[in-house]
């Protein structure tokens, strides 16, 4: 068996924290100090099939350049895959409320545009009790809303979260149930959050997993949680995860999409942006072809 039959999809999306050069979650205000044409047509340069996209960049393009032009520079760039981000407190009936509901007509009004697949959405991460029939609630209005805007939404557990470990991001979207509400699968939270790669194996469902993102760390996290996701990333086999062992479960598992790759580290956010895109891709192809090697020395 080759290794493009073991892993057809080797498509890889550069989320938005990975071409954003010097910028991060919860500082300022998140808009990367590079213009979006110009990661946007670095990103397609060095060989990325996708590009993700922060809502705090997305409003400028909106306010400035348009939902249409942005359309055609992906477009003329060759890019095929879109992903927006990100959806907090949809859930919440407190003042948190306003602000989402802005950002939720935001991306949906640009995913139909730039025609998204995905929208991520966050759980709640700040330690503010959750109403579990409204989560549950308004999680199946969220998606519902996506699809008629052509889009869905992939909401990401994270072991700091409300949706700590993978099985329970599982156990909350299926018991949803809706086709257009599923997860987001990041290999540092599920790492993180305990899960092995044989449990995932057995309990992801391929219906419900609508984004996959890459990346490896340390073993030992460093500071809280939070500090090291958003501060210690490394690249895919640069840290303690076994990247392609990852990779080769969720395609037993039954993925068959694209793969994102969201790098957040301080070291990566100084580097040129074309040099951490490229080292990313290249980093990741390497992981994609141990995983390759793995599903076909196992048949």
């Amino acid at each position: 068996m080759t290794r493009d039959r073991a892993i057809g999809n080797r498509e890889l999306l550069a989320t938005c924290w990975t071409s954003a050069g010097d910028a991060a979650p919860d500082r300022g205000d998140e808009v990367s100090p590079v213009d979006l044409r110009t990661r946007i047509e670095t990103a397609a340069g060095v060989g990325w099939e996708g590009f993700g996209l922060l809502h705090a960049d997305l409003a400028i393009a909106q306010r400035t350049i348009g939902l249409q032009e942005l359309r055609r520079i992906f477009d003329g760039s060759g890019i095929k895959h879109v992903e927006l981000e990100v959806l907090p407190w949809w859930w919440t009936a407190d003042e948190r409320r306003r602000i989402s509901d802005q950002r939720r007509t935001l991306l949906l009004d640009a995913a139909e545009v730039l025609g998204a697949r995905t929208i991520k959405v966050a759980a709640e991460g700040g330690e503010q009790p959750v109403d579990p029939a409204r989560f549950h609630g308004d999680f199946d209005l969220l998606a519902t809303q996506a699809g008629n805007a052509g889009t869905r939404v992939a909401l990401e557990f994270m072991p700091m979260t409300n949706l700590p470990t993978l099985s329970a991001g599982v156990d909350f979207v299926t018991a949803v149930g809706n086709r257009y509400g599923g997860l987001a699968v990041d290999t540092w939270h599920v790492h993180r959050g305990g899960t092995s790669y044989a449990e995932l194996e057995r309990i992801l469902p391929a219906e419900y997993t609508f984004v996959v993102e890459l990346d490896d760390a340390d073993e030992q996290v460093v500071g809280t949680l939070w500090e090291d996701t958003l501060n210690r990333r490394r690249l895919p086999g640069e840290g303690a995860f076994d990247v392609p062992a990852f990779i080769a479960a969720v395609h037993r598992a039954g993925y068959r999409g694209h793969w994102g790759v969201e790098i957040i580290s301080e070291d990566h956010r100084q580097l040129p942006v074309r040099e951490g895109l490229t080292r990313a891709r290249a980093a990741t192809l390497r992981a994609l072809d141990a995983a390759a090697d793995l599903v076909a020395a196992a048949g």
